[in-house]
């Protein structure tokens, strides 16, 4: 018979089990392996040191994906780069971090989360050192990549080890800390980066270097302070599933990144990338239904929370990325600010993303209740994106600043808290690949918004350029490449007021684009059917519930 601790651990009645699913752990498996020999339980105080240490070390490795931006026109200049060179550089961590973030997520459900986690660190330090010894963009695109391949473990393995550390509802408030890393390493790389590059005595090599330190100091906390519980199980590895997942995807996000810049959207090259895409990716999910252990099982798909999720983190995500990008342009090319103080201009997004997610989280910690700040986060979002398709070159900044903070707002309640969502549905044994899901997901959107929105703004302020040349007057090619970025302090007055009053235009224009999918989150999030939070890691979810074995009569 059913015992009662059995039947208070299980959520509720549920569909029979997959008999392709693992057997998910139940609440006394997991009370015997909390208190093995092998794992004691964390207190408080080791909980929130572990915390910090991850937070260090996702910090370390998320901004360094940005901090380069403003560095990049004197790296390629150094280093004797072409514009090809100079795509590449910009976008191969965000490729190599999107591509693996799936595997190293499914690899924690079978190996040691905390090994995986150091190893992760391990590579992006390589990476890091790498490329601050460049002596050729292929040097340096190389260690981009190996960069981006450690970045993908520390975004997922630090979401997967504050899951195993503590329950759902307490999970909220440390993930507002995440959270506001996010936030923060996204939108203050750019200006960090510049700041080195016009500081005597740096250099752009710096840019790389300057996340050693706290890589380094997160490595050796995190030996100390962080303490896992391992399941033992068979290790089956999809070595398909590892090679067809990143190749499709990394596929997909080459045409995305290059198309209607380096190669033709269409062309032999374009449709190559596209095709070859896709056909790999309907492999990969040929191979996952087949596998025993699946790197994206498709079991997470029937749940309708994680569909959902995944389709708020991917507009929340293609937002994060793409505002520190569109809004660098805005205010050096369309207001001609310094790289410094557009970095500045960027604060107030910053800082309420900061504030929004900590207090976020604690109200969810506090209440249980996570859908309502949902909704109201995807509706600041919305409500921020419709305000910057207003912005003009002649717009005040002080009412771009509360745009941005609006859109700050919305970030900090969403992204983060849809991660705590999809944990909450998950099963115990699909926690890891869960978590690697959502963050896949959102480097994806990232990836996808800064893709799309960046050679939009690009295609609108050429072809305003061109307009505004043969209005004022000046010779259409007074500017030299109008589908390049320009500089500004080599144009004549009258050619650079026509080139800033382009690009002040273009942005709310491209902004514009972005609404739809905006929309789309919003819905999504609406749509969500709020379930109860664990308070305890023993209590099994309802996911969970679905997949565990019939009780022995």
């Amino acid at each position: 018979m059913t015992t009662s601790a059995e039947r208070s651990a299980s959520p509720g009645p549920g569909p029979e089990r997959d008999p392709g699913a693992p057997v998910a752990t139940t609440a006394s498996q997991a009370v015997a392996r909390a208190t093995s020999p092998e794992y004691r339980p964390m207190t408080q105080r080791e909980i929130s040191q572990a915390v910090w240490a991850l937070v260090l070390g996702l910090f370390a490795t998320m901004i360094a994906g940005t901090v380069v931006a403003n560095a990049l026109p004197r790296i390629m200049a150094d280093l004797h780069g072409s514009s090809t060179d100079y795509t590449w550089v910009a976008t191969m961590t965000l490729l190599t971090m999107t591509a693996t973030v799936p595997l190293w997520g499914k690899l924690s459900d079978l190996l040691n989360p905390k090994v995986l986690l150091l190893l992760a660190l391990t590579l992006f330090t390589l990476g890091s050192c790498l490329a601050g010894l460049s002596h050729s963009p292929a040097w340096l695109i190389a260690a981009r990549g190996v960069q981006g391949v450690g970045a993908g473990g520390t975004s997922s393995l630090t979401q997967v080890a504050i899951a195993a550390m503590v329950p759902a509802r307490e999970r909220a408030r440390y993930n507002g800390y995440i959270g506001a890393v996010f936030a923060v390493s996204n939108i203050s790389g750019p200006l960090v980066g510049g700041l080195i590059v016009d500081t005597p005595g740096l250099g752009w090599r710096w840019c790389f270097y300057i996340c050693l330190p706290v890589a380094v100091v997160a490595f050796a906390l995190l030996v100390r302070t962080l303490r896992l519980p391992t399941e033992r199980r068979p290790v089956r590895i999809d070595y398909f599933g590892a090679v067809l997942i990143p190749g499709g995807v990394g596929l997909l996000l080459l045409w995305l990144t290059l198309g209607g810049n380096l190669v033709g959207w269409l062309s032999g090259t374009g449709l190559a990338l596209l095709l070859g895409g896709v056909a790999t990716v309907l492999l990969a999910v040929f191979v996952e239904t087949r596998v025993a252990e699946p790197i994206v099982p498709p079991r997470l798909f029937r749940d309708r929370t994680i569909v959902l999720a995944v389709i708020g983190v991917v507009a929340t995500g293609a937002v994060t990325v793409t505002v520190p990008l569109l809004f660098s342009q805005y205010f050096q090319l369309g207001r001609g600010e310094t790289p410094t103080v557009s970095g500045l201009l960027t604060a107030p997004m910053v800082v309420s993303s900061a504030v929004s997610a900590n207090l976020a989280g604690r109200a969810i910690t506090r209440t249980g209740r996570w859908k309502g700040i949902l909704v109201a986060g995807a509706l600041c979002i919305c409500g921020g994106q419709l305000l910057f398709a207003t912005i003009r070159a002649g717009t005040p900044l002080v009412a771009v600043c509360t745009y941005l903070a609006l859109v700050g707002v919305g970030i900090g309640m969403t992204q983060q808290n849809l991660m705590v969502a999809v944990q909450n549905s998950a099963a115990r044994s699909d926690l890891g690949a869960a978590s690697g899901v959502v963050a896949f997901f959102r480097s994806l959107g990232s990836t996808a918004g800064v893709a799309a929105l960046g050679a939009l703004l690009g295609n609108l302020a050429a072809s305003r350029t061109g307009h505004g040349l043969v209005a004022a007057g000046l010779p259409a090619n007074a500017v030299a490449d109008t589908h390049g970025v320009p500089n500004l302090a080599t144009l004549p007055a009258p050619v650079a007021a026509v080139v800033r009053h382009a690009y002040g235009d273009a942005v709310g224009h491209a902004w514009l684009c972005a609404v739809p999918l905006a929309l789309v989150g919003l819905v999504a999030m609406l749509l969500i059917r709020e379930t109860r939070l664990a308070t305890t890691n023993e209590d099994v979810p309802r996911a969970a519930g679905r997949q565990q074995a019939a009780p022995s009569r």
